[in-house]
């Protein structure tokens, strides 16, 4: 192919945005947590700078490619508020955002490389190539492809062993390959000299290291924010720009999330490492997103100069700056997400609360999927008694459940039944007693109020059981608990009451004491 023949590399011109930035994840199983932490250091730039943020699905890898992941990755991260201006789902001036779907981009940039002599076909079998790392192992060789195929017709390669029928395309790594580069989070970076990198597949499909420089040329991405464990790639990327005549952009290679261990945070080891089991353990999407920033960024700061940890992604972003990305791998500690989870939920008004327990409930069956008003009314009645009691919305199912059950449905734990004292039929008989001379009968215009309040079930049971019968506070309610909850430790006793109201309270405490 002449020098006049070769094929001609797009420009990029006229595409919005002031920075492009791009998260790219590929549909391979559940979204990895990952996911969630690139897209948040991504986003948080982007908004500051008045830019554009795109979703990009990286899904050459066939063989581990899965349908449903691809729906997954849009409604975690819209969960989470991390939502993307161009994309698969929304489009943009750079569609396709499948690499699937961009096949015919890729061809002509390989056939540019293979007429400057930059890229060699490469026949090799699998077996070939595992027997030879196999080798270079064994010896403490340098591992890496040995280059048997460079300069060979197809018919020269076929005389020799190993041989496949489809060839693959590898880049031809010169000598003088630039292994440094400027880093926006670590400065000057030194990485290893890479091997002649395969680029295209023998199915067709590019490797990444080919797909993610044109996708990121012809996207206009003026900043590459992903893990640190690409840095060992980035030469190969900066070689490929460098050959296409193109300017690469700015890099950021964020630290890598780590367990307790310090080794690598993986689907397989961790279940924290699926972005949708927080949603299934009942994170809040705010709470999480607030943690996945502090795993690699220092706390906000408070007008005294105190740290403060509890921040929105708004305040997170305004405030960004990416030489304050600390660069050693953070621990994933669930513990310090969990505290934040707490205290985002307390500070939800419950109103707001209520709505994000109904799902648990839905799914749980306690309450249908079109709750009654009186259902809801109840839920927010019986929110503002648990908020406290909650580091996770999953919590909520056992805490909520006496609320909504018929009377002669509740079961008693046996934990709670084995702890009932041998006065426990005693305290009972004078709790049902005291309690029936409430008058809950509605009053007031709407006749909507009553004189079962939990201060007036409070006074009658104090007197009765504290007072009457001599039992010390913290002993005298305890078979109470277990006749209104079923369990040793309930909401609020007294405000739990008023809220099952009096009928109901009264079957309640009868019933357990039949079965004493």
């Amino acid at each position: 192919m002449s020098e006049r023949t070769l094929p001609e590399i797009p420009t990029v011109a006229d595409l919005p945005g002031k920075v492009r930035l791009r998260v790219a994840p590929s549909p391979t199983g559940d979204p990895h947590v990952g996911t969630a932490y690139m897209s948040l250091f991504n986003l948080a730039f982007a908004r500051q700078q008045g830019g554009r943020f795109l979703l990009r699905i990286e899904d050459t890898d066939r063989a581990r490619f899965r349908a449903d992941s691809e729906q997954q990755v849009f409604d975690t991260l819209e969960w989470l508020g991390l939502t993307w201006d161009e994309g698969p789902d929304k489009g943009g001036p750079c569609a396709p955002y499948r690499q699937s779907e961009r096949l015919d981009t890729y061809r002509p940039y390989v056939d540019r490389l293979l007429a400057e002599s930059k890229a060699y076909e490469c026949w090799c079998s699998t077996e070939r190539l595992t027997q030879m790392r196999e080798i270079q192992q064994k010896t403490k060789q340098p591992t890496g492809y040995d280059r048997l195929c460079l300069g060979k017709t197809r018919e020269e390669r076929a005389a020799l062993p190993g041989f496949s029928e489809t060839p693959v395309v590898r880049m031809l790594i010169p000598d003088d390959v630039e292994l440094e580069f400027d880093d926006l989070i670590r400065g000057r970076v030194s990485a290893p000299r890479p091997d002649d990198q395969v680029i295209l597949k023998a199915d067709g499909f590019p490797t990444y290291h080919l797909a993610v420089v044109v996708d990121d040329h012809e996207m206009g991405i003026t900043h590459v924010v992903r893990g640190e464990e690409w840095i060992s790639s980035t030469p190969k990327h900066i070689l490929l720009y460098r050959w296409f005549g193109l300017e690469p952009p700015q890099w950021a290679h964020m630290p890598l999330l780590r367990n307790t261990d310090k080794s690598k945070i993986s689907k397989r080891k961790n279940p924290a490492a699926r972005l949708t089991w927080f949603r299934e353990q009942g994170y809040l999407p705010e709470a999480l997103v607030n943690f996945l920033a502090l795993l690699a960024y220092p706390p906000a700061t408070n007008e005294d100069g105190t740290d403060r940890e509890v921040f929105s992604f708004d305040e997170f972003s305004a405030g960004f700056d990416w030489r304050k990305v600390n660069p050693v791998g953070p621990i994933f500690d669930l513990k310090k997400l969990d505290w934040l989870n707490g205290v985002y939920i307390r500070g939800l008004s419950v109103g707001e609360l209520a709505s994000r327990l109904l799902p648990f409930l839905v799914d749980d069956g306690i309450v249908g999927d079109n709750p009654s008003l009186g259902e809801l009314a109840r839920l927010k009645a019986v929110t503002a008694l648990v908020q406290t009691r909650m580091a996770h919305l999953s919590e909520a199912p056992p805490l909520v459940r006496p609320f909504f059950v018929p009377d002669d449905a509740l079961e008693i734990a046996e934990d709670a039944r084995a702890a009932l004292g041998d006065n426990a039929a005693e305290v009972i008989e004078a709790a049902g007693r005291a309690l029936g001379d409430i008058d809950d009968h509605g009053t007031g215009v709407l006749g909507s109020d009553s004189g079962w309040t939990a201060e007036a079930i409070e006074t009658a049971l104090r007197t009765a059981i504290v007072d009457g019968l001599g039992i010390k506070p913290k002993f005298a309610f305890g078979p109470l608990r277990t006749a209104v909850s079923g369990a040793r430790i309930s909401p609020p006793l007294f405000e739990s009451m008023e809220i099952l109201g009096k009928t109901s309270t009264l079957n309640r405490l009868a019933a357990l004491l039949a079965t004493m």
